[in-house]
Parts: structure tokens; sequence; C-alpha cells
């Protein structure tokens, strides 16, 4: 599901997400599927990428509890497909909601959960990774007539978020879910 360019495939990393409701996490899981037989996908978008930890899991768990009670729920749009040309990984841009996710991003990317991420944060829900240029080019393609066919609603409202681990190459768990209350706690 994350990607491995960037050692992100290491057993015991962890990450933040919050997953797309259906019927947009299941058109994505379904096209990700298409564009990268095997996947098992489950289509989310990353808070903190994957990462080592500093501290026992428990202690991170309780940090981002702590820290993610100063977010309201926000809706996020989904936009355009797009490459990363560094890493020629396929994606879908992030609308609305993007600032609010640099923020959340910047919030929780401390203490035991601080690391010093290979890449600048960047909020998109990756289709497919770990492709040749051409390769890369030709889903990009496929990806954009795929989703400009997509009836729904490309708007999604992210007040789930979920603790993740990878145990194995590419086989993730859920740790703990947070809850974004309407009325967050006023700290800052």
């Amino acid at each position: 599901m994350l990607s491995a360019r960037s050692g992100q495939d290491q057993v015991n990393a962890f990450a933040l997400v919050t997953y797309l409701p259906d019927p947009l996490g299941k058109f994505l899981d379904d096209l990700r599927r298409e564009l990268v037989p095997g996947c098992v996908p489950h289509a989310h978008v990353t808070i903190l990428p994957p990462r080592p930890l500093s501290a026992t899991p428990q202690v991170a768990i309780e940090a981002v509890r702590s820290l993610i009670s100063d977010f309201a729920p926000f809706e996020i749009e989904l936009g355009q497909v797009e490459l990363f040309s560094k890493t020629d990984v396929v994606y879908l841009s992030i609308g609305r909601g993007h600032k609010d996710l640099l923020h959340m991003h910047q919030a929780l990317n401390m203490g035991p959960l601080h690391y010093d991420e290979p890449y600048p944060y960047h909020p998109h829900i990756t289709l497919a990774q770990d492709l040749t240029r051409e390769h890369s080019i030709e889903l990009e393609s496929l990806a954009r007539r795929r989703w400009s066919e997509f009836p729904h609603a490309h708007v999604f409202k992210a007040e789930s978020f979920v603790f993740v681990q990878n145990r194995a190459r590419n086989y993730w768990i859920d740790l703990a879910q947070f809850h974004l209350d309407t009325a967050p706690s006023i700290r800052r």
C-alpha cells in the first residue's frame, strides 16, 4: 500500500491515515487493483508517512490521541490524477483539505512521532508506484480516464484516523482509531 521506494516497506514502520468511505474508497481500490494487479489496497490519505518510532507504539498512540484532539472534522476534495516525477508514483491530488492535512501533519510530526521524512509531505492518494518512467506515464493516462468516469462526489469528510503498523512487506494492520470531535480542544 505505502511506497517501498523510500524504505517505507520496512517491517515495524508506523503511519497515520484516514480511510476513504465508499463509494469513493471502493472505486479507488478497484482502480488501484486494475493499475497494479495483485495489489491489496485500502484507499487512504496518509497524514504521517511510514516511520520508525522513538518510543513504544502505545506511547505513540497516546501522543496521537492527545494531539489530534486539537482538530475538528474537515472535508477533503480529491483533485486530478498526477505523477511524482522523481519517484514515478501515480497519485490523486488533494484540493480542498490540503491545508488542513499539512497543518495536521506539522502538528503531529513531533515527540515520539517525529521523523525526518525523505520527501516533503505532500497530501495525496497513491494509485500506482514502483514503476518505470514509461509505465508510470501509461498508468497515469489510464487512471485519468477511469477517474473522469467516476459518477459520484469527489469529496469526503475526514473525521476518523487510524494508526497503522507494517507487520510484513505491505501488510498493514490497524492499531488504533481516533475520531475528531466537532468541538476540538482549545490548547493553541
